[in-house]
């Protein structure tokens, strides 16, 4: 009997932002189609376009990055060599002149301690300019990300289900939901599932990086769409 053949390892051990966009365009559909005339769908392509950026942003960051590394160990390399022929030389000419007082080398090991620890703060800068570059263009998603999380719950902040109900006090600054229980309800779980979209586009800016702040930030976003989520489901339950 014929084995099927596996699917590939990587479908399943990084997530993939086409799997993510082509999910968030069919929850944009489902809005469209039971809410067309509703903000909601714009927000839903916003979230589009965002997940577009981060895919070609991420192609794009990754060949620059790769650029950065390979100039920084151009220049750590070219700072080592430096330091290490000045060193060579300052001791070269410190043996020729022969000191006869050892106060007199006094001036060379200032020098070498010096030039060293000036050496180690350029490799340290060069060193680093990668993962600058890296986090700065990924921060900037991740900001686009919170504020987009901030406002689909402003959508959904105002669709409290005791407005539907028969004994409500309406006045004069109550908000006319003009919804159905069961519209209500789609409404809310809509802006759900967008909010736990809105976390897997976070992911995505973490899946080529080790970066902690990257990290702690993706991992700032998931809890706050998290408790967001939460927070609707509380109000889908008070629906039943």
């Amino acid at each position: 009997m014929a084995r099927s053949a596996a699917p590939p390892k990587d479908d399943y051990d990084h997530l993939q932002a086409s799997a993510v966009r082509a999910t968030v365009v069919r929850l944009q559909h489902r809005i469209i189609a039971r809410f067309p005339d509703r903000n909601l769908r714009e927000v839903a392509g916003r979230l589009v376009n965002v997940v577009d950026q981060v895919a070609a942003g991420s192609e794009h960051a990754r060949r620059r990055i790769t650029m950065a590394r390979r100039l920084s160990r151009v220049g750590i390399a070219i700072a080592v060599l430096v330091t290490v022929a000045t060193l060579y030389l300052a001791l070269r000419g410190a043996i020729d002149q022969r000191p006869s007082q050892s106060w007199e080398w006094v001036p060379l090991i200032e020098s070498t301690i010096s030039d060293l620890v000036y050496a180690g703060i350029a490799v340290f800068f060069l060193a680093a300019v990668p993962s600058r570059l890296e986090r700065g263009a990924t921060l900037a998603y991740l900001h686009r990300l919170r504020s987009l999380a901030h406002v689909i719950d402003m959508h959904q902040l105002t669709k409290d289900p005791d407005r539907i109900r028969s004994d409500f006090q309406r006045t004069d600054e109550s908000i006319d939901l003009k919804m159905t229980k069961t519209e209500l309800a789609n409404y809310l779980d809509y802006c759900s599932e967008m909010l736990s979209l809105v976390a897997k586009t976070a992911a995505l800016c973490a899946e080529d990086t080790t970066d902690s702040v990257v990290l702690d930030t993706v991992s700032t976003i998931e809890q706050l769409t998290t408790g967001m989520s939460r927070k609707i489901w509380q109000k889908i339950s008070l629906l039943q």
